[in-house]
């Protein structure tokens, strides 16, 4: 199922809650089985948010940067995985970091998507340790 099409854009808290949360809750949430307490917490509406949206505007996927370059509540709905919906997403923070100036970016990453992370140059860094009941690796990457 190549050649799905989708698109980026930066999003809002305040004006793109519904869309963000359409994504997080059933991946974080339902999936992965994160308490929705700890999954929307203090920062969200501060952060910039990336939304990735398929061809009729329905959201497909949400990613997160923060004042200080951390990346976070990266998730991708299933069925649009394997189709380059995460990547386009990760690059999309990475010009946002860059665009604010910054030279470092970096994240926890769950044990099972550090290769994901590791394919755009992201290194591993300190021991691994538990956040929402998921095994995470801080990782970080200069820009």
């Amino acid at each position: 199922m190549s050649g799905r099409s989708f698109s980026v854009r930066t999003a809002s808290w305040q004006n793109d809650r519904q869309a963000l949360q359409s994504v997080r809750v059933p991946v974080f949430v339902f999936e992965q089985k994160v308490d929705a307490r700890e999954e929307f917490d203090d920062i969200d509406p501060i952060c910039m948010h990336i939304l990735a949206v398929d061809q009729e505007n329905r959201p497909v996927g949400t990613g997160r940067i923060d004042a200080h370059g951390k990346i976070g509540r990266m998730a991708v709905l299933p069925d649009w995985r394997q189709h380059g919906v995460g990547r386009a997403i990760l690059l999309f923070a990475l010009d946002l970091a860059r665009s604010q100036g910054m030279n470092r970016v970096y994240l926890h990453s769950q044990v099972s998507a550090l290769g994901f992370y590791q394919k755009s140059g992201f290194k591993g860094f300190g021991d691994r340790f538990h956040e929402a009941g998921i095994e995470h690796l801080s990782m970080e990457l200069l820009l």
